[in-house]
């Protein structure tokens, strides 16, 4: 169901109309000259807003969590020197209050703030007749109805200027990625609440920074709004996350070779050729409907066999060789196991609901 926010559109927030919509700079404020360092190499290539992390709530104690309010007179100082805005994470009350106080122009609410309902009420409270942009990460697992109850307390103290930061979801599973992306909770955001912005960040999901920039033209090329990017003038000795961070130089080579595509054309080539091509999708999508009714009516019969003869749901071995063939033969027709996996997860769920129905009617 679609959600209607009361929703101001970016250049609302005092920046110029671009695209994309670019925040970055440190994970970490960790010093005035790095800060200003940074700033400065970043406004070059025409950033307009500068990203430092004052606060860093970390995983485990004892690392670096942050220099603390003194960070963000550097912030002050930056906005001063190079005209950019500037924008920080606040996890509490009290960050929020320092945050306003010393002229932040921007706040987000991390991950891990952000799923909690009770710290983000919070914030939201404290931000009461406030008139600043907030942009509301994902939280830490792809819970889409916390996320955007999250971005509804904030939008409910009277905040307008709002945005969404995609930055990936924890994962069990072993990928290439520090967060994996799951671009699909992001485009339904997108369904459910239309005008709100959406902004990627490349760096939490990566995890490296050398996916950083594939990362960030997938985001453009699937409608996302913006970047918010690490960028730090020498990763190599970063007090937090330095391996994700690009230095302000290679920012500015990322904006260069971004390919910015169009949503639309009046290309009527174009426009007919595309209709012909979803009609075949909408046609085979049908058949692959057929095909999982009749795959599901025999796992009905599999039921019933089981609730005569008493047998358990999973067998586990069975299980196992239908993944394994599934890859193999996935694999022969260019499908990749990620997606094999998640396919076949999704109909064996779906098999043992039926198998469940059936032995407990």
């Amino acid at each position: 169901m679609e959600i209607h926010l009361n929703i101001e559109p970016i250049e609302s927030w005092g920046v110029k109309p671009t695209k994309p919509f670019i925040l970055s700079g440190p994970c970490s404020a960790e010093s005035e000259e790095q800060v200003l360092t940074a700033a400065r190499g970043l406004a070059a290539y025409g950033v307009q807003i500068f990203r430092a992390g004052i606060w860093k709530p970390r995983t485990r104690p004892n690392q670096f969590e942050g220099v603390g309010s003194v960070g963000l007179k550097w912030l002050r100082t930056v906005k001063q020197e190079t005209g950019m805005l500037t924008a920080t994470e606040v996890a509490n009350v009290k960050h929020v209050y320092e945050a306003l106080k010393m002229g932040v122009d921007i706040l987000w609410i991390g991950a891990r703030t952000s799923a909690n309902p009770f710290s983000v009420q919070e914030i939201a409270d404290a931000l009461q007749g406030v008139d600043i942009p907030v942009l509301i990460k994902n939280p830490v697992n792809p819970d889409l109805e916390l996320w955007i109850g999250a971005i509804e307390r904030i939008a409910g103290a009277g905040i307008t200027k709002l945005g969404a930061i995609h930055r990936g979801f924890s994962s069990s599973e072993k990928t290439k990625y520090r967060n994996v992306p799951q671009w699909q909770v992001a485009i339904e955001l997108h369904q459910r609440i239309p005008n709100l912005p959406i902004i990627c960040d490349p760096s939490h999901i990566a995890g490296r920074a050398d996916l950083v920039f594939e990362i960030s033209q997938q985001a453009m090329d699937l409608g996302q709004d913006g970047l918010i990017i690490e960028s730090h003038p020498n990763p190599k000795i970063a007090l937090s996350d330095g391996k994700q961070q690009l230095t302000p130089d290679e920012v500015g080579q990322l904006i260069k070779n971004l390919k910015i595509r169009e949503a639309t054309t009046d290309n009527i080539k174009f426009t007919q050729s595309l209709e012909e091509l979803r009609a075949k999708i909408d046609m085979i999508d049908e058949e692959i409907l057929a095909i999982i009714q009749r795959r599901m009516n025999v796992v009905k019969e599999i039921g019933k066999n089981k609730k005569e003869n008493n047998i358990r749901i999973l067998q586990t071995d069975r299980w196992m060789q239908i993944i394994e063939k599934a890859k193999q033969k996935g694999n022969s027709k260019g499908l990749s196991d990620e997606f094999i996996e998640k396919l076949f997860k999704a109909i064996h769920q779906e098999s043992i609901n039926i198998q469940t129905e059936i032995l407990n009617s």
